[in-house]
């Protein structure tokens, strides 16, 4: 299996290598359009190899994908939390409640009725 994986990161790699040689053109990214800029009188402009705006909008979509989706899960997350407390506390109660009613009994007795 970890012959599978390097071969795997291996092709991944040469693919991504291969975008980067074949992008290396530099592009403009300006934040705002020109009609916009001039009427604001600012504008940020930045020059990139194509191949950096191409791996960080995959960057960009991968976070944004996993933020989105941890706040989906969210409402699980919290459910799962509460039945834990709950059952936490209902065990608090039962154990409360047995030592309570074998308070009187012999030890021994009342190790083999928690064993059951």
């Amino acid at each position: 299996m970890r012959y599978i994986r390097y071969a795997f990161l291996g092709a991944l790699g040469a693919v991504l290598i291969s975008v980067a040689l074949a992008n290396r053109d530099f592009v403009t990214l300006s934040l705002l359009s020109p009609a916009i800029a001039d009427l604001l009188e600012f504008n940020f402009v930045i020059r990139l190899p194509m191949f950096v705006v191409i791996f960080a909008a995959i960057a960009a979509g991968l976070l944004i994908g996993f933020f989105w989706e941890w706040m989906r899960e969210h409402k699980h997350r919290s459910g799962k939390n509460k039945a834990e407390r709950e059952l936490h506390k209902t065990q608090r109660e039962m154990r409360r409640l047995k030592g309570r009613q074998n308070e009187h009994k012999d030890e021994v007795l009342t190790l083999l009725d928690e064993a059951s």
